[in-house]
């Protein structure tokens, strides 16, 4: 006889009817495992460039970098002028009273170095005319010979109105420059003459003083 107790058991299987059964017991569907992803969405369009920020605090000075690397030599520059700064001058000085009315009184050999530099030059001594009304007197440089011409003649007249009577001595003082003499042995001669319009008149050259002409090869002038 078998007690109710030691009867075996029976698995049963849920049945599709028992599942619709459960979901119409709770209203909702089962839950799955797992979720589907969906497909990536498209990239959205840039934005605006934001405006500029506030200027940050100055740093810290930097440490000193290193010396840098010799650079290539330069192109070679053109050639200068022959007629830098240089020192090249003469005097010629005498003691001695010149009475002529026209001529040469003296001259003075100098050597010009250079082609295109000018030559600076005076005179310095006594000079007068005397005892005549409306007279004139002109005393002047030449080079070579001729008048000085670039750019003009270096010269100095003595005019007297009214000078019965009179004899008076005085230190004169001429002086000029004279551009484009060649280069080599220039003769620069000191010459008493008359003026332009004007006949002869007494003159005098360096009465009881010394007498000089004083040469100085100078740079040519500026443009």
């Amino acid at each position: 006889m078998l007690w109710e107790t030691d009867r075996p058991t029976k698995t049963r299987q849920a049945t599709k009817g028992d599942r619709q059964t459960h979901q119409n017991k709770t209203g909702k569907h089962p839950k799955h495992s797992s979720a589907c992803n969906g497909i990536p969405g498209i990239p959205g369009v840039p934005g605006s460039p934001g405006t500029h920020g506030i200027p940050g605090a100055k740093g810290d000075v930097g440490s000193t970098g290193a010396v840098g690397a010799k650079g290539a030599p330069g192109q070679r520059g053109s050639a200068g002028s022959d007629s830098g700064l240089y020192s090249n001058w003469k005097q010629c000085a005498w003691n001695r009273r010149d009475l002529k009315d026209n001529g040469l009184i003296q001259d003075c050999v100098f050597s010009k170095k250079h082609s295109d530099s000018s030559l600076k030059i005076f005179y310095g001594g006594n000079l007068r005319i005397a005892s005549c009304n409306n007279c004139c007197k002109r005393w002047y440089f030449t080079f070579n010979g001729g008048e000085c011409n670039k750019p003009l003649a270096i010269d100095g007249v003595f005019y007297m109105a009214k000078g019965s009577g009179q004899n008076i001595h005085r230190h004169r003082h001429i002086e000029g420059c004279c551009n484009k003499i060649p280069k080599g042995i220039v003769r620069v001669g000191f010459w008493v003459g008359n003026c332009k319009g004007y006949g002869n008149a007494d003159g005098d050259s360096g009465w009881n003083s010394i007498s000089r002409i004083v040469i100085e090869e100078v740079p040519p002038p500026q443009k």
